[in-house]
């Protein structure tokens, strides 16, 4: 009896999946729900789903962790096997998602990127990618860093998740443009996981070590975070010139405090809104570009209370 009331069970389960689908669900998976930044663009994506008053209804979920890849994965093949209408997808990992995302192209179902780039070639697979151009606000954050320290002496990179998309531009963009027009010397990159803890630690490894340092950049939101405690319980605040990324709570309070000079902010709760914004074109059978920069702004003291900054932050 037990048995045939969980075939009954998985009946149901399937068949309310077959509900969902034709009621054209759109599939949201991003690399954690664990952070502001991801909620953010959930705001965005639930936004944008509202106002178009639609039969398309949304899903939204990511792993605990943003290295927690193969639970990304799995998510993305779970809503290929449930025939979701569409995909939104921010990859944890430029190569790893590849294969998910070809097994949606192959059953027709339009996938849109955003934030992180998947892997060279595989761009016929998805028929948008959304982001902050990486490269430019990596270099953005360097030369706020040179305008402040100068260009010369030591300063730290604390870095987030090694090979992501994301981290390859925006990491790739500010050791470059250093190199290019200082001869700081450059510690690091040390990689958080996006970890607020381990970026804490990390941070508070090499101000002991290096004591010399003029200035210091935290990649990503978590890390950032981590960067400004680490910087707070050190009695460096206003010592160390530190540039963030990304526009939470806790980093705005820092600008205001001093303890980072600046914080690099993406738009995304616009990642969200224009993604789903695209995913319904594509739907519509309208024509949509293939790449969509959705912008940065340099937050400091002197604009975090104007427009162009509270159109960001979160």
């Amino acid at each position: 009896m037990r048995r045939l009331a969980t075939v009954l069970m998985a009946s149901a389960l399937a068949f309310a999946g077959a509900s969902a689908a034709s009621a054209g669900e759109i599939a949201v998976i991003v690399k954690t729900v664990n952070s502001t930044f991801w909620q953010n663009v959930q705001k965005g994506a639930e936004a944008a789903i509202g106002s178009a008053k639609g039969e398309h209804t949304m899903t939204f979920q990511g792993p605990a962790a943003e290295s927690a890849i193969a639970d990304e994965v799995n998510m993305v093949e779970n809503a290929v096997n449930r025939k979701v209408a569409a995909i939104l997808l921010a990859p944890s990992d430029p190569d790893a998602l590849v294969p998910a995302v070809k097994k949606a192209w192959e059953a027709r179902i339009p996938v849109v990127i955003i934030d992180s780039q998947l892997s060279e070639g595989s761009d016929k697979y998805y028929q948008s990618f959304l982001a902050t151009d990486n490269r430019k606000a990596g270099e953005l954050a360097a030369k706020a860093l040179i305008e402040k320290v100068g260009t010369t002496g030591k300063i730290a990179v604390m870095s987030y998740v090694a090979g992501a998309g994301s981290e390859i531009g925006r990491v790739g963009g500010f050791t470059d443009y250093i190199k290019a027009n200082s001869k700081l010397e450059v510690v690091g990159p040390y990689y958080s996981q996006s970890q607020m803890a381990t970026a804490l630690n990390q941070t508070t490894d090499v101000l002991a070590a290096n004591s010399d340092l003029k200035g210091i950049f935290g990649a990503n939101e978590p890390t950032a975070i981590g960067m400004g405690r680490a910087i707070k319980q050190a009695g460096k605040a206003g010592k160390v010139v530190a540039i963030g990324f990304d526009g939470n709570q806790d980093l705005q309070e820092f600008v205001k405090d001093g303890t980072l000079t600046a914080t690099v902010v993406q738009g995304s709760y616009q990642m969200g809104e224009k993604g789903i914004e695209t995913l319904l074109s594509i739907l519509g059978k309208q024509k949509v570009e293939k790449t969509v920069d959705t912008g940065v702004v340099v937050v400091t003291k002197d604009n975090i209370d104007k427009p162009e900054a509270k159109n960001v932050l979160y």
